[in-house]
């Protein structure tokens, strides 16, 4: 089957958004824990996490246009502190119940049955049931012309998981909290350790490391 250029924009839009959306393969399905300048907390999954660098430490997140009400978008422009959390495989109904489109005051943490947690002076809320959870300060937002989305450009400002997944050199084994992972709009799953191998030269094959 091949699909050229006019046969994508002749589809449908709801069913290229989900065939373009699930092409782009699995991802890390991360709840964004923000709240508002008026005391409302909010919750939603998000499943465009960018790792951006490691010094400084800067994830990156694609936002949808700002042309319809966007709350987490709105909490981190103005408050410039968010959370990210990772959640296992157990929790991925609720997860998913975060991108209902609930009220700005109300709180998607109670609506999908999760709990608020307040760590280290943070401001913004994060999951206390998450497995990974990260403390990030925004940093910048970049405007993507070509179809109006807004890469959120933050710092990582903590990070609290289980030391169990942390080896020695760093490689955080997500796999061992069977953290939840993501295709497309509504489509979950759980991931399965394969290898880690050397680093690639030109001279020698990589050799497995674990």
């Amino acid at each position: 089957m091949v699909l050229n250029l006019k046969d994508i924009e002749q589809m449908e839009l709801r069913y290229r958004a989900t065939l373009i959306n699930s092409l782009a393969g699995f991802r890390q399905a991360v709840l964004i824990g923000t709240k508002s300048v008026d005391g409302h907390s909010n919750l939603s999954i998000f499943n465009s996490l960018i790792h951006l660098g490691a010094n400084p430490a800067l994830y990156g997140i694609v936002s949808r246009p700002d042309t319809v009400r966007k709350d987490t978008l709105k909490n981190i422009l103005e408050t410039r502190q968010y959370t990210l959390n990772f959640v296992q495989k157990s929790d991925y109904e609720k997860a998913h119940q975060t991108s209902a489109k609930y009220e700005a005051n109300v709180s998607e943490f109670e609506k999908a049955g999760f709990t608020e947690e307040y760590l280290n002076g943070y401001k913004a809320p994060f999951l206390k049931e998450a497995v990974v959870k990260i403390g990030m300060k925004l940093e910048d937002t970049i405007d993507i012309k070509i179809n109006g989305t807004i890469l959120i450009i933050g710092s990582i400002q903590s990070i609290q998981l289980n030391e169990n997944i942390l080896g020695d050199d760093g490689f955080v084994a997500l796999e061992k909290e069977n953290v939840l992972i993501s295709s497309g709009l509504d489509g979950y799953y759980s991931t399965e350790f394969v290898g880690r191998l050397t680093y690639a030269k030109p001279e020698t094959w990589p050799t497995i490391i674990s």
